[in-house]
């Protein structure tokens, strides 16, 4: 492939160039609206035009429809910033691997740089590519716990731009037990990010009317797929060799940690 070589689990991430100062695979498209067949491109020099509140679409969260799931890949290719449900909390979905669609997470949130970006998997294999020297605890929690509300940090993959870890080097990996998140994947073909969809600092939102009432103006769209009914976020593990320490208990107890491991 060249220059352009982005891959995942199945061997297809988005094109992307490579960043020769830092090494890892980058994009650089900005975000716009996805176009729709049929619908000529009109473009108006329109100065100080009011921004439109988000597009906010209701999907079936256990049979997600094929159109609406692909209408929302298109605008992450585009470099766009999209509020997803999980099975937590909703969440901000970007390319991790286009550094303005990175930059617009941080600027929708308010979220300082020094704090990384979850990423959102939908396989196994997904995450491991993502991740660089696995350590045993890893498997033996994805395998107690994935999908579901657990998210392991471990060290990255070289392939993630390190601003996506806010230099840390890190990476917190998540496959959410959630339909959308998971036809999301496979019709982007390649991980998303995942911070939660509030602004830094407010309660996070377990419904998209709580995310369009906090972000409604700083983003282009939602997909509704009703309230998550979740009052927890993920539970936050941190992995070094054979070490492992609990950052955040959230929706799965120590106890439940203790238990896998042992």
């Amino acid at each position: 492939m060249g220059d352009r070589i982005a891959v995942n689990a199945r061997g297809g991430w988005q094109s992307a160039l490579p960043c020769a100062a830092c090494g890892p695979v980058v994009a650089s498209r900005r975000c716009g609206p996805p176009r729709r067949s049929g619908v000529q491109d009109v473009s108006t020099a329109a100065p100080k035009a009011k921004k439109l509140p988000a597009e906010l679409l209701r999907v079936n969260p256990q049979a997600p429809e094929v159109e609406l799931v692909r209408y929302a890949a298109h605008y992450l290719m585009r470099g766009c910033v999209v509020g997803i449900p999980t099975d937590t909390l909703y969440g901000l979905a970007a390319d991790p691997f286009n550094l303005a669609a990175v930059d617009e997470i941080y600027r929708v949130k308010g979220r300082p740089e020094t704090r990384a970006l979850p990423i959102l998997v939908n396989s196994l294999d997904q995450a491991i590519l993502l991740s660089r020297a696995v350590p045993r605890n890893f498997l033996r929690l994805a395998q107690a716990f994935w999908p579901g509300a657990l998210t392991l940090v471990v060290d990255a993959s070289y392939r993630l731009p390190l601003k996506v870890t806010a230099n840390t080097g890190k990476i917190a990996l998540r496959w959410p037990r959630h339909e959308v998140v998971s036809r999301l994947i496979e019709e982007f073909d390649g991980p998303i990010t995942g911070t939660s969809a509030n602004i830094s600092g407010f309660p996070s939102c377990s419904s998209a009317e709580q995310v369009v009432k906090q972000l409604g103006d700083r983003l282009p769209l939602v997909l509704d797929a009703g309230d998550s009914g979740a009052s927890l976020p993920s539970t936050i593990v941190h992995l070094q060799n054979d070490d492992w320490k609990v950052g955040r208990e959230g929706a799965i107890g120590l106890a439940e940690i203790e238990r896998a491991l042992n």
